[in-house]
């Protein structure tokens, strides 16, 4: 009887040392873990967008996953975080940083838009395609991809471009 306590008690401190480990994993994940989600999926979106870069003093405060007829759409809506003073943001880039990651992890998404505190900024796939020349759902790591974008990001001028082309 002594020795099944043991045991039983031995499997209980593994059980929950394993589920403390577990949490910190998580936290590390790639976000290619979600990729070929889909919009409907609103853990997954949930999780990409959370993951994704903020503007500072801005905080996601919805997500809206348009659904019901095609082209299916996302819109990611921040408000305003009372603790940090909002800096000047370059809306442009985060915007395009953000539409590229989600766009290529999302599989039926054909557009994303973000509704941040001081403005509005909507991308579609196709949009993005041509900016880069490429199929941006190519791409299998989030180091990969994101030095990708980083590289099309580092000329202004381009991104500048792509904004007054759309208008």
């Amino acid at each position: 009887m002594k020795m099944i306590k043991i045991l039983f008690y031995s499997l209980l401190i593994l059980l929950i040392l394993n589920g403390c480990s577990s949490n910190e994993v998580k936290e590390t994940e790639d976000l290619f873990q979600f990729k070929n989600s889909y919009v409907g999926d609103a853990g997954a979106v949930g999780n990409i967008t959370m993951k994704l870069p903020k503007p500072n003093g801005e905080k996601i405060s919805g997500l809206e996953l348009e659904t019901t007829e095609e082209p299916y759409g996302i819109i990611v809506n921040y408000s305003s975080t009372e603790e940090n003073e909002p800096i000047e943001v370059n809306y442009n880039e985060l915007a395009l940083f953000n539409a590229t990651f989600i766009l290529s992890l999302v599989q039926n998404a054909d557009w994303v838009k973000f509704n941040f505190v001081e403005q509005e900024l909507k991308i579609s796939r196709e949009e993005l395609q041509n900016y880069y020349g490429k199929d941006i759902r190519e791409f299998n790591n989030e180091e990969e991809l994101s030095k990708f974008i980083q590289e099309n990001l580092a000329d202004e001028k381009r991104v500048t471009q792509f904004y007054n082309e759309r208008t």
